[in-house]
């Protein structure tokens, strides 16, 4: 099981972004040196906080480390260019050295689509072009393409990625048509931070047999976001938690699901929160239930400092990544 970390760039307007961003890197260093897998990065425009938007700050974070695996949990390709994209993450894989994971989702937030021309529905559909013209842009394949964004005949990129093929490509989705829309694509379902295990079971259940009805194989990736906190004790982490991450939802005005959370049913079901004992106990049984391979875990949340976050940072190294960086033994069927 790879344990992995989501970074929150996004800051109070009237704080100093620039500070931000020095915490960003620290964190980014820190997750490095704890063994961490890789670091990941959101994405939104016209945001109510200063958010830094993530293809520049995912260059200068590969500049300042030199392991540790770069990614986008969730880049939303549908409001950008796809010649744009492919050369951008084309350009970042460079820059890092071929470190780059490139997760990608439609978006639930009409105000960005709007703000670029992207019809809603057009969303969708973008996202369903735009993932076979990277593979064969990266793969150094002439292609002619075109869509309600532009038209391109005979595209061909010069400046090739460092991984052969290109940066992997997952797709983020929370509803079925979304799961099957990436088994369909053949590409990993980047597997959003709510959802209990039955569930979790359930929608990889749809996903699996999408992929095995198109001759797709079953061994891959399956990445999962979570938000977590580690303390001395279950009740001690809930504790600490439960008010960043109230505070956190609240702020998704846009996100429907959000509005409605049991909180409490939430911290006890969807998240990694409680003692080392019992984060190892849930990664081991989504390891060798479902067959997740990849956790990436958001540690700072809306109103929480840098030094708790730094300080969780430290303590899943400590505590919880060496426990579990040995496999475990899957069912069979999941193999």
């Amino acid at each position: 099981m790879r344990v992995s970390c989501f970074l929150s760039a996004q800051f109070d307007p009237s704080a100093s972004a620039t500070e931000g961003i020095d915490g960003v890197l620290a964190q980014a260093v820190a997750a490095e040196a704890a063994g961490f897998h890789a670091v990941y990065l959101g994405h939104h425009f016209l945001a109510r906080s200063a958010f830094v938007q993530p293809v520049p700050l995912a260059g200068f974070l590969a500049h300042a480390t030199g392991r540790v695996r770069i990614g986008f949990g969730v880049l939303l390709a549908p409001l950008l260019n796809p010649v744009a994209l492919a050369e951008d993450l084309a350009s970042l894989d460079v820059l890092s050295g071929g470190r780059l994971t490139v997760g990608v989702g439609a978006g639930y937030r009409r105000r960005e689509t709007t703000a670029f021309g992207v019809a809603w529905e057009d969303r969708l559909r973008r996202l369903r072009e735009y993932v076979p013209m990277l593979r064969s842009l990266w793969n150094g394949e002439t292609i002619d393409i075109a869509g309600s964004w532009g038209e391109v005949p005979g595209a061909h990129l010069a400046l090739r990625p460092a991984q052969a093929g290109g940066p992997p490509l997952w797709i983020g989705a929370f509803a079925e048509p979304a799961v099957r829309r990436a088994a369909r694509l053949d590409a990993p379902w980047l597997i959003g931070p709510k959802g209990d295990d039955d569930e979790l079971a359930r929608l990889l259940a749809v996903y699996r047999a999408e992929l095995t009805e198109r001759g797709f194989p079953l061994e891959r990736e399956y990445p999962m976001s979570r938000e977590a906190y580690l303390g001395d004790s279950y009740p001690a982490a809930v504790a600490a938690v439960r008010p960043h991450l109230r505070r956190q939802y609240a702020g998704y005005k846009s996100w429907d699901d959000a509005q409605s959370l049991d909180l409490d049913r939430y911290l006890a079901e969807d998240c990694l929160v409680g003692s080392a004992d019992d984060i190892v106990a849930k990664l081991r049984r989504w390891e060798t239930e479902l067959g997740i391979t990849e956790v990436s875990l958001r540690h700072q949340f809306v109103g929480a400092g840098q030094d708790e976050a730094m300080e969780q940072l430290a303590r899943f190294g400590a505590e919880v990544i060496p426990r579990v960086s040995t496999p475990a033994t899957a069912p069979e069927a999941l193999r």
